[in-house]
């Protein structure tokens, strides 16, 4: 007999392949499939079942401190203040059955436009055009769009992520601060279930590990095992191999004595580089909720080398990493044992009574209040004050609002009591939910599901090197500034005296970064106001790190400056700054280089560190810095 396909007269040979494979549809290449498929089952499961004990001794170690009462989830944890926060708009929209029906509506709706999409997808041509490149980089696999499985999948979760975000939008009877809560947790929520995250549908992931047969979890999951262990009972999310650099070795690199010590800080001093200085000395106060050497990571990236060789003799503030000890170690305490006790050190080293100040972030702020301080005092020693994505004004301070509100100050003030601090890593985790799609997700899958090491990179070396927070410095901190706004309103209290930033009357350059997600621009922009005395605002590109550590010879990103700021600083004023600002090339540096030598260009002989009154305690980059936790 002939076969069934001489009626079309077509042998078998002859047959398309798409009829060979029982798929006749025209717009889809059954080719795509075969490497879904699964073509060693046995070894597959061997490594699923490795995987799975690697994930029950993650369980364990999760489990094991919080049996024995060493760590304690609170109400003030993230998921937890998540579910209470988008709770309120649940209420609302199940609450009333007419909202219910319109927004489920409009959700299927959305849906079915989806569906018919993928359909004509399907029966269009298999030469049809490409379609646009998809920009969001979760999905710049090509089987994201070429499959039609990945392709529903994708369109899918972008719309409910859309419907998702709407909702919150739209819901009425919201006080601002529990909007913007709900706003931020929904964004992770949808971070966190996009499609890209799973093994099943993302199509990268499905397909090594069908190629590895698995090896990839298993691998992963042993890594995550890992990161729990690190973590103590949390996980400890790698970003880069951190065995890959050393302090002092390929890290804050720049010549320099320690030539002082306070319980909160060591004072550093670097070895000059030119037969003339700056008479001024320089005072950099970084912050102490990271490490200072982020302007010290390599020779190559360094603000303080750079610095250094401009002719400035740099001192540094490094703060300690502490603990039990400092538990009553508050923002006087940091004034006083830190700035005013680097300021004494700077004065014994060099002579000099008068600095240029840098402050960096929150140490920029408590820059600010110790400047406010010492115009109480009639200290005059910081004749400028240049500050780095600081924020003085927190009335627009952004994201990190989400996490400060009476209630889970008052939590974390409870939580601080027992140990004294906070441990670094909540600190951490906040920043990272700020940009989870790109801090935390891509990490996840790469690590555990793609079981990938991840690369050597300085800048994320030095933002796992995470601190903690004393207990009465966070506490003053968060209250005064986040949750009060007591500086920018003339009513933080310290020493006894009521500050006014008013009464700081010297000239300050201050330099924001136009995608700063910690210390946004219109912040930095509105605190600008708040000084009695000549403000230059200077808004760099990039972010919160990148547009600060920019060296001049790698003429990246650009910088925006205005002659016609006029001094008013008013939030709506920002758009019409940046409207009307000139856009320089490259790094801002230079910039600030002229500004500092218009104030004052003295030269007088280098110095070496101590001077003749104080003897080296220790190399640079110090002891305090390498403590890790």
């Amino acid at each position: 007999m002939t076969t069934a396909s001489k009626s079309d007269g077509k042998t078998g040979d002859a047959r398309t392949e798409q009829e060979r494979s029982g798929f006749d549809i025209p717009g889809f290449d059954p080719s795509l499939v075969d490497p879904y498929i699964v073509k060693d089952p046995e070894a597959l499961a061997v490594n699923f079942a490795r995987a799975l004990e690697s994930l029950g001794k993650a369980a364990s170690t999760w489990i094991a401190p919080r049996e024995k009462g060493e760590i304690t989830d609170t109400g003030s944890e993230p998921a937890v203040e998540m579910i209470k926060t988008l709770s309120s708009i649940s209420e609302y929209w199940m609450g009333d059955p007419k909202r219910n029906l319109e927004a489920q509506t409009h959700l299927m709706s959305s849906l079915f436009g989806v569906w018919m999409k993928s359909l004509n997808k399907l029966s269009a041509s298999v030469n049809a055009p490409a379609p646009e490149p998809v920009k969001d980089k979760r999905f710049s696999d090509a089987d994201w769009q070429r499959n039609p499985f990945f392709d529903f999948l994708r369109q899918a979760y972008l719309v409910v992520s859309d419907w998702a975000e709407k909702l919150v939008e739209n819901t009425e009877g919201l006080d601002e601060h529990t909007r913007h809560k709900a706003a931020f947790y929904m964004r992770q929520m949808t971070a966190a279930l996009s499609p890209a995250n799973f093994i099943m549908t993302n199509p990268q992931l499905y397909r090594e590990t069908i190629a590895t047969h698995g090896a990839n979890l298993a691998k992963g999951m042993r890594m995550f095992a890992e990161d729990v262990a690190a973590g103590k009972g949390d996980l400890k999310l790698r970003q880069t191999d951190t065995s890959k650099f050393a302090l002092g070795q390929n890290m804050a690199l720049t010549p320099g004595k320690v030539i002082a010590r306070s319980d909160v800080c060591e004072v550093l001093q670097y070895e000059p580089t030119t037969e003339k200085v700056l008479k001024r000395p320089l005072l950099i106060c970084p912050p102490w909720i990271n490490k200072f050497y982020i302007l010290d990571l390599n020779p190559q990236k360094s603000f303080i080398k750079w610095c250094v060789d401009q002719g400035h003799t740099v001192f540094v503030i490094s703060w300690v990493n502490p603990d039990e000890r400092h538990a009553d170690k508050d923002w006087l305490s940091y004034i006083r044992e830190g700035v005013d006790f680097a300021l004494d050190a700077v004065e014994k080293s060099t002579g000099e009574k008068k600095v240029n100040a840098i402050g960096y972030c929150v140490g920029g702020t408590l820059l600010s209040a110790a400047m406010a301080l010492h115009a109480k005092d009639g200290d005059k020693r910081i004749a400028s004050a240049t500050l780095f994505t600081t924020q003085v004004d927190f009335t627009y301070a952004g994201d990190l609002k989400v996490f400060v509100d009476e209630e889970q100050v008052r939590n974390l003030e409870e939580r601080m009591r027992i140990k004294g601090y906070l441990d670094g890593s909540k600190m951490a985790t906040a920043f990272n939910m700020l940009r989870s799609s790109e801090l935390i997700w891509p990490y996840f899958v790469n690590n555990y599901l793609k079981g990938q090491d991840p690369t050597a990179f300085d800048l994320l070396f030095w933002n796992a090197d995470s601190t903690r927070m004393g207990a009465a410095n966070h506490s003053f901190y968060l209250r005064n500034c986040y949750l009060e706004n007591n500086l920018a309103k003339d009513r933080m209290e310290l020493d006894g005296k009521t500050l006014s930033l008013k009464d700081v009357k010297v000239p300050i350059y201050n330099l924001a970064t136009k995608e700063d997600h910690i210390a946004p621009a219109k912040s930095v922009f509105v605190g600008s106001g708040c000084f009695g005395g000549p403000v230059t605002y200077v808004m760099s590109g990039s972010g919160h790190i990148a547009g600060v550590v920019n060296p001049p010879d790698k003429m990246k990103y650009q910088y925006w400056t205005n002659t016609q700021q006029a001094g008013d600083f008013k939030a709506e004023n920002f758009d019409d700054w940046v409207a009307t600002a000139e856009e320089n090339p490259g790094s801002w540096w230079p910039h600030w280089q002229r500004w500092i030598e218009s104030l004052d260009k003295r030269r007088t002989p280098a110095r070496k560190p101590g001077g003749v009154a104080l003897n080296a305690i220790a190399d640079a980059p110090g002891t305090y810095v390498l403590e890790r936790v």
